[in-house]
């Protein structure tokens, strides 16, 4: 797992270095047509990697969740809180691409 998120974070310094360079010539019309190729593979994948972590953490916290029940019924209703918050990760990268778009 650990090898998993250091290869991408690789990945993104590497598409993060490409996505910020600034051209010699910025004022040419390629330079211009280029750049929302750029955004939308941005926004693409701020989504995309934050909908992946929410889904995993909410696969986590759903396991612990059912263990927890089996053995407690009670506790049904603390394990939806936590679910909510890993939902957050994945709201948070779709904000994150409407700023990248919009901006």
């Amino acid at each position: 797992m650990k090898r998993k998120v250091v290869f991408f974070a690789l990945v993104l310094m590497m598409v993060g270095a490409a996505l910020f360079a600034q051209e010699a010539e910025a004022g040419t019309e390629a330079a211009k047509a280029a750049m929302p190729v750029w955004r939308y593979f941005a926004a693409a994948l701020a989504v995309g990697v934050s909908c992946i972590a929410g889904g995993m953490a909410v696969g986590q916290i759903g396991a612990a969740a059912m263990g927890a029940m089996s053995e407690n019924p009670e506790l049904s209703g603390k394990a939806l809180p936590y679910a909510g918050l890993a939902e957050g990760i994945c709201l948070w990268g779709f904000l994150v691409a409407l700023l990248i778009l919009i901006l």
